[in-house]
Protein backbone atom coordinates (compact mmCIF):
# COMPACT_ATOMS: atom_id res chain seq x y z
CA UNK A 1 0.00 0.00 0.00
CA UNK A 2 1.41 3.39 -0.96
CA UNK A 3 2.12 5.93 1.78
CA UNK A 4 -0.66 8.23 0.51
CA UNK A 5 -3.16 5.37 0.62
CA UNK A 6 -2.12 4.61 4.21
CA UNK A 7 -2.64 8.25 5.18
CA UNK A 8 -5.98 8.34 3.37
CA UNK A 9 -7.13 5.17 5.12
CA UNK A 10 -6.13 6.45 8.54
CA UNK A 11 -7.68 9.88 8.04
CA UNK A 12 -10.94 8.39 6.76
CA UNK A 13 -11.25 6.05 9.74
CA UNK A 14 -10.35 8.81 12.20
CA UNK A 15 -12.86 11.26 10.73
CA UNK A 16 -15.66 8.70 10.42
CA UNK A 17 -15.27 7.67 14.05
CA UNK A 18 -14.87 11.25 15.28
CA UNK A 19 -18.03 12.53 13.57
CA UNK A 20 -19.99 9.43 14.59
CA UNK A 21 -18.86 9.98 18.21
CA UNK A 22 -19.93 13.63 18.11
CA UNK A 23 -23.32 12.67 16.67
CA UNK A 24 -23.70 10.08 19.44
CA UNK A 25 -22.90 12.69 22.08
CA UNK A 26 -25.34 15.16 20.51
CA UNK A 27 -28.09 12.68 19.77
CA UNK A 28 -27.40 9.21 21.17
CA UNK A 29 -30.51 7.71 19.66
CA UNK A 30 -29.23 6.07 16.48
CA UNK A 31 -30.57 2.61 15.64
CA UNK A 32 -29.30 0.41 12.80
CA UNK A 33 -31.51 -2.34 11.41
CA UNK A 34 -30.66 -5.37 9.25
CA UNK A 35 -26.94 -4.63 9.04
CA UNK A 36 -26.48 -8.35 8.35
CA UNK A 37 -27.89 -7.76 4.86
CA UNK A 38 -24.80 -5.75 3.87
CA UNK A 39 -22.29 -7.74 1.75
CA UNK A 40 -19.05 -8.45 3.58
CA UNK A 41 -16.57 -9.45 0.86
CA UNK A 42 -17.43 -7.37 -2.17
CA UNK A 43 -17.72 -3.79 -3.30
CA UNK A 44 -21.16 -2.31 -3.88
CA UNK A 45 -23.04 0.95 -4.34
CA UNK A 46 -24.96 2.00 -1.24
CA UNK A 47 -28.02 3.98 -2.33
CA UNK A 48 -30.64 5.89 -0.37
CA UNK A 49 -33.21 8.66 -0.76
CA UNK A 50 -31.38 11.88 0.19
CA UNK A 51 -33.19 13.24 3.23
CA UNK A 52 -30.56 14.74 5.52
CA UNK A 53 -27.11 16.24 4.90
CA UNK A 54 -25.38 14.03 7.48
CA UNK A 55 -26.82 10.71 6.29
CA UNK A 56 -23.49 9.49 4.86
CA UNK A 57 -21.94 9.57 8.33
CA UNK A 58 -24.51 7.18 9.75
CA UNK A 59 -24.26 4.95 6.67
CA UNK A 60 -20.45 4.88 6.82
CA UNK A 61 -20.42 4.15 10.56
CA UNK A 62 -22.97 1.34 10.31
CA UNK A 63 -21.07 -0.40 7.48
CA UNK A 64 -17.57 -0.12 8.98
CA UNK A 65 -14.86 -1.23 8.31
CA UNK A 66 -15.92 -0.69 4.69
CA UNK A 67 -14.76 2.63 3.26
CA UNK A 68 -16.57 4.68 0.63
CA UNK A 69 -16.07 7.15 -2.19
CA UNK A 70 -18.64 9.69 -3.29
CA UNK A 71 -19.14 12.47 -5.80
CA UNK A 72 -19.04 16.12 -4.72
CA UNK A 73 -19.55 19.29 -6.72
CA UNK A 74 -16.30 20.67 -8.08
CA UNK A 75 -16.73 24.03 -6.31
CA UNK A 76 -15.97 22.32 -3.00
CA UNK A 77 -12.45 21.53 -4.23
CA UNK A 78 -11.53 25.10 -5.16
CA UNK A 79 -10.29 25.98 -1.66
CA UNK A 80 -6.92 24.30 -1.10
CA UNK A 81 -7.51 23.06 2.45
CA UNK A 82 -11.19 22.31 1.98
CA UNK A 83 -10.50 20.41 -1.22
CA UNK A 84 -7.80 18.35 0.47
CA UNK A 85 -10.09 17.62 3.41
CA UNK A 86 -13.02 16.23 1.42
CA UNK A 87 -10.68 14.39 -0.94
CA UNK A 88 -9.20 12.58 2.05
CA UNK A 89 -12.77 11.73 3.06
CA UNK A 90 -13.23 9.88 -0.24
CA UNK A 91 -14.79 12.61 -2.38
CA UNK A 92 -13.97 13.26 -6.02
CA UNK A 93 -15.16 16.24 -8.09
CA UNK A 94 -17.99 16.41 -10.61
CA UNK A 95 -19.15 19.37 -12.67
CA UNK A 96 -22.91 19.34 -12.28
CA UNK A 97 -23.41 21.55 -15.33
CA UNK A 98 -21.12 19.51 -17.55
CA UNK A 99 -20.42 16.18 -15.81
CA UNK A 100 -18.73 14.40 -18.71
CA UNK A 101 -17.44 10.83 -18.38
CA UNK A 102 -14.42 11.35 -16.10
CA UNK A 103 -16.30 11.01 -12.75
CA UNK A 104 -18.05 7.87 -13.97
CA UNK A 105 -14.78 6.30 -15.16
CA UNK A 106 -13.14 7.12 -11.82
CA UNK A 107 -16.02 5.57 -9.86
CA UNK A 108 -15.97 2.42 -11.97
CA UNK A 109 -12.18 2.10 -11.64
CA UNK A 110 -12.34 2.45 -7.84
CA UNK A 111 -15.15 -0.08 -7.53
CA UNK A 112 -13.23 -2.56 -9.68
CA UNK A 113 -9.67 -2.07 -8.45
CA UNK A 114 -9.83 -0.80 -4.84
CA UNK A 115 -11.48 -2.08 -1.67
CA UNK A 116 -13.78 0.95 -1.53
CA UNK A 117 -17.51 0.96 -2.19
CA UNK A 118 -19.57 4.00 -3.16
CA UNK A 119 -22.41 6.00 -1.63
CA UNK A 120 -24.89 7.52 -4.09
CA UNK A 121 -28.22 9.29 -3.82
CA UNK A 122 -30.22 8.43 -6.98
CA UNK A 123 -32.22 11.68 -6.78
CA UNK A 124 -28.98 13.68 -6.41
CA UNK A 125 -30.58 16.27 -4.12
CA UNK A 126 -32.58 16.50 -0.91
CA UNK A 127 -34.98 18.74 -2.80
CA UNK A 128 -35.87 16.25 -5.51
CA UNK A 129 -37.52 12.83 -5.71
CA UNK A 130 -36.72 12.31 -9.39
CA UNK A 131 -34.48 9.29 -9.94
CA UNK A 132 -31.52 9.75 -12.28
CA UNK A 133 -29.48 7.19 -14.19
CA UNK A 134 -26.01 7.43 -12.65
CA UNK A 135 -26.41 4.51 -10.25
CA UNK A 136 -27.53 2.10 -12.97
CA UNK A 137 -24.73 3.13 -15.31
CA UNK A 138 -21.92 2.84 -12.74
CA UNK A 139 -23.25 -0.38 -11.21
CA UNK A 140 -23.53 -2.00 -14.63
CA UNK A 141 -20.08 -0.88 -15.78
CA UNK A 142 -18.42 -1.93 -12.51
CA UNK A 143 -20.45 -5.13 -12.24
CA UNK A 144 -21.43 -4.53 -8.61
CA UNK A 145 -24.64 -4.98 -6.68
CA UNK A 146 -26.71 -2.13 -5.27
CA UNK A 147 -27.46 -2.02 -1.53
CA UNK A 148 -30.57 0.04 -0.68
CA UNK A 149 -30.91 1.89 2.62
CA UNK A 150 -33.27 4.44 4.14
CA UNK A 151 -32.88 7.09 6.81
CA UNK A 152 -35.73 8.11 9.08
CA UNK A 153 -35.02 10.87 11.57
CA UNK A 154 -34.49 14.61 11.98
CA UNK A 155 -34.05 16.52 8.73
CA UNK A 156 -31.89 19.27 10.24
CA UNK A 157 -29.12 19.50 12.82
CA UNK A 158 -31.62 21.24 15.08
CA UNK A 159 -33.51 17.96 15.29
CA UNK A 160 -30.27 16.10 16.01
CA UNK A 161 -29.55 18.49 18.89
CA UNK A 162 -33.05 17.81 20.22
CA UNK A 163 -32.12 14.11 20.28
CA UNK A 164 -34.84 13.04 17.88
CA UNK A 165 -34.56 9.36 17.02
CA UNK A 166 -32.43 8.32 14.03
CA UNK A 167 -33.21 5.00 12.35
CA UNK A 168 -31.28 3.44 9.47
CA UNK A 169 -32.59 0.35 7.67
CA UNK A 170 -30.60 -1.70 5.15
CA UNK A 171 -32.07 -3.88 2.43
CA UNK A 172 -31.01 -6.98 0.54
CA UNK A 173 -28.55 -6.26 -2.30
CA UNK A 174 -30.16 -5.62 -5.66
CA UNK A 175 -28.66 -7.77 -8.42
CA UNK A 176 -28.88 -6.15 -11.85
CA UNK A 177 -26.85 -8.74 -13.77
CA UNK A 178 -30.00 -9.69 -15.70
CA UNK A 179 -30.21 -6.17 -17.18
CA UNK A 180 -28.30 -6.29 -20.44
CA UNK A 181 -27.65 -2.58 -21.02
CA UNK A 182 -27.74 0.67 -19.05
CA UNK A 183 -29.93 2.27 -21.73
CA UNK A 184 -33.18 4.12 -21.06
CA UNK A 185 -35.08 0.88 -20.54
CA UNK A 186 -32.41 -0.62 -18.30
CA UNK A 187 -32.09 2.55 -16.21
CA UNK A 188 -35.86 2.69 -15.75
CA UNK A 189 -35.90 -0.89 -14.46
CA UNK A 190 -33.01 -0.30 -12.03
CA UNK A 191 -34.73 2.84 -10.74
CA UNK A 192 -37.96 0.89 -10.31
CA UNK A 193 -36.18 -1.74 -8.22
CA UNK A 194 -34.55 0.90 -6.03
CA UNK A 195 -37.80 2.80 -5.49
CA UNK A 196 -39.54 -0.45 -4.60
CA UNK A 197 -36.78 -1.30 -2.13
CA UNK A 198 -36.89 2.15 -0.51
CA UNK A 199 -40.67 1.92 -0.04
CA UNK A 200 -40.39 -1.56 1.52
CA UNK A 201 -37.59 -0.48 3.87
CA UNK A 202 -39.51 2.60 5.01
CA UNK A 203 -42.59 0.48 5.63
CA UNK A 204 -40.48 -2.07 7.52
CA UNK A 205 -39.32 0.64 9.93
CA UNK A 206 -42.58 2.55 10.20
CA UNK A 207 -45.73 1.73 8.18
CA UNK A 208 -46.95 5.31 8.71
CA UNK A 209 -43.75 7.02 7.61
CA UNK A 210 -44.03 9.73 4.97
CA UNK A 211 -41.20 11.91 3.74
CA UNK A 212 -42.20 15.15 2.11
CA UNK A 213 -39.70 16.62 -0.35
CA UNK A 214 -39.27 20.32 0.48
Amino acid sequence: MKEYEKQHHGFYVFLRNLVAFLLFILNGRSKYYNVDRIPKNENYILVAPHRMAWEPVWFAFATRPKQFIFMAKKELFEHKFGGWWIKMCGAFPVDRNNPGTKPIKHAVKMLKESNKSMIMFPSGSRHSSEMKGGVALIAKMANVRIVPAVYQGPLTMKGVFKRQKVAINFGEPIDISDIKKANAEGIEEVNRRMEEAFAALDKELNPNFHYEVK
